[in-house]
């Protein structure tokens, strides 16, 4: 009972974590189909909490910080690490590679037919895993710093550093632990991808459809933490966090753009294209 308690509590405490995570689910399900899902998220959730776990011990990956506890009893805990926030990097790391396939279908085509080869191997790729772990980490640089203004928002003090940091108080060794994170995770995904699935092809509209709304919860997430900046009054943490943003969205749309990205897609894309497995 009490475990059912907290962790109907964290929803309630962190609506806009469970928000996100419903997201990623609806985004992709069609994609990946349920047993794909579950095994990218469940691994993302598994290596971020054995990350935390060590983190908080013995500094590896993350470096050196500590969990308060400050909203024990508030909400799901397991050992010192709240439930929430290992939770959180499975929808980030998803939105992260709908964002890196795009930047990679388009350089990917067959020779026979107009459109993007998204099979297993393009969708396991090391092009695809390198540049989703850099769009991953990258996303940490926007979120860490107004995380850990915590205590002046709905989040809370939930953690912190022993030591102050160059970059709005997080140490370099964070973004370093979230690159474990995103590469240990694709790893073992690409790992459990090797195997023989069925076939089931899917509709260009449905590919499509999915992958822009892949961007935009990867956007949608930048969104909501620098609004959150802006609005607690960090105006120049906010500035940093847009000016970093520009590139990377600049880059974006020039692909979707001189790549005329998703039009010449055929309708369905046959065998030996996405299969879902399901």
């Amino acid at each position: 009972m009490d475990f059912l308690f907290l962790l109907a509590n964290t929803v309630i405490l962190r609506p806009y974590v469970f928000v996100f995570l419903a997201v990623s689910l609806y985004i992709a399900r069609p994609l990946l189909g349920w047993k794909r899902t579950w095994r990218l998220f469940g691994i993302t959730w598994a290596t971020a909490f054995i990350c935390e776990f060590s983190s908080t011990r013995i500094g590896i990956p993350f470096g050196d910080y500590f969990y308060t506890g400050s909203t024990e009893g508030q909400e799901l805990y397991i050992f010192n690490i709240p439930f929430m926030d290992s939770l959180s990097f499975s929808f980030l790391l998803f939105a992260s590679y709908c964002v890196a396939l795009v930047f990679v279908l388009p350089h990917a085509k067959m020779a026979e037919h107009q459109g993007w080869l998204f099979d297993a191997r393009l969708r396991t790729s090391w092009p695809v895993v390198g540049l989703t772990v850099v769009l991953f980490t990258f996303s940490d640089v926007i979120i860490d710093p107004i995380a850990l203004q915590g205590d002046r928002w709905f989040l809370g003090k939930i953690y912190g550093y022993p030591h102050e940091a160059i970059y709005f108080g997080i140490p370099l060794a964070n973004f370093a632990g979230w690159a474990v994170v995103g590469f240990v995770s694709l790893f073992c995904y690409r790992w459990l991808e090797q195997g023989p699935y069925a076939a089931a092809a899917v509709p260009r509209k449905i590919v499509k459809r999915q992958l822009l709304l892949g961007i935009g919860l990867y956007y949608g997430v930048l969104a909501f933490n620098l609004g959150v900046t802006f609005w607690i009054g960090e105006i120049f943490m906010g500035m940093v966090g847009c000016f970093i943003v520009v590139p990377l969205t600049a880059a974006l749309l020039v692909t979707l753009w001189r790549e005329n990205t998703f039009s010449t897609v055929p309708d369905v894309i046959n065998e030996g294209s996405l299969m879902r497995g399901d």
